[in-house]
């Protein structure tokens, strides 16, 4: 059975979904809800959980979230519900909301974390995130130091000599974390297992870092949509997160009229 939705407002770049053939991967910052000052500072609307647990119902549970943040992190944000999702750029694997987690990557070491705090030094606006597996430093108070930032953090990663680490330039974020996994393996990785596998997978991502699933989709058959940008491998664009936030809502079957988006 397919779900389309009857709004005829809706922004064009949508796909229709069939609930018993596909499957639902989305990115959350800047995807789902609009990026704020700071990770902390997001605010995840009630509406949004609703619409996230309908429509999984509606999926037979082949829903999940694909994310920078970690489980915990994740957990926190959409509290008190729990979802599917692969955290960390892929580095926990959590196949159903209540299920174990597959830890599938290194922690990133504490001498390397150390060496990339130094440059916090460079700006009091500048954020430094301790993912576990990964350091993000933020840079969303400071935006004019952008170059400065990914110059000083490729440097600091040359010179540590550590061939497995990798740079990663997200929206106002650098990030530097271990080779060999991304949102492209946690993809691969959920679609594997049950209620996933055999199904359609449709992706919605907004940043670079989400070009890795985008990447994996085509050995599933699956659809890739950009939010806010064109993404490689995308298929199709959309405008926002509210318009994401809409479109979820349409398809649980709420009155968008009367909900917060």
């Amino acid at each position: 059975m397919s779900a389309v939705l009857p709004d005829a407002k809706l922004p064009e770049g949508f796909p229709p979904v069939d609930f018993e053939r596909d499957a639902l991967f989305l990115d959350i910052d800047g995807t789902m809800i609009d990026i704020a000052p700071t990770p902390e500072s997001v605010v995840v609307p009630e509406s949004l959980k609703l619409s996230l647990t309908r429509v999984r119902e509606h999926l037979g549970g082949a829903l999940a979230v694909v994310s920078g943040r970690t489980l915990s992190a994740i957990d926190e944000l959409f509290a008190p519900v729990k979802y599917a999702a692969a955290g960390a750029h892929g580095a926990e694997i959590r196949v159903s909301p209540n299920g174990g987690v597959d830890r599938c990557a290194p922690i990133l070491g504490v001498a390397e974390k150390a060496t990339l705090a130094a440059i916090a030094k460079l700006d009091p606006r500048l954020r430094l995130e301790d993912k576990v597996y990964t350091i993000a430093i933020h840079y969303r108070s400071a935006p004019e130091l952008e170059q400065t930032v990914i110059d000083t953090v490729t440097k600091i990663v040359e010179e540590l000599k550590e061939e497995d680490l990798s740079v990663l330039c997200g929206k106002a974020v650098v990030e530097v974390k271990p080779r060999g996994f991304n949102k492209g393996t946690g993809l691969s990785h959920l679609m594997k297992h049950s209620p996933f596998a055999g199904r359609r997978p449709i992706f919605f991502g907004d940043d670079i870092t989400d070009e890795d699933a985008m990447a994996a989709l085509p050995q599933f058959g699956g659809l890739g949509i950009s939010v806010g940008q064109h993404l490689t491998g995308a298929a199709g664009q959309v405008s926002s997160p509210a318009d994401v936030r809409r479109w979820l809502a349409g398809l649980a079957g709420l009155n968008q009229a009367s909900i917060h988006l």
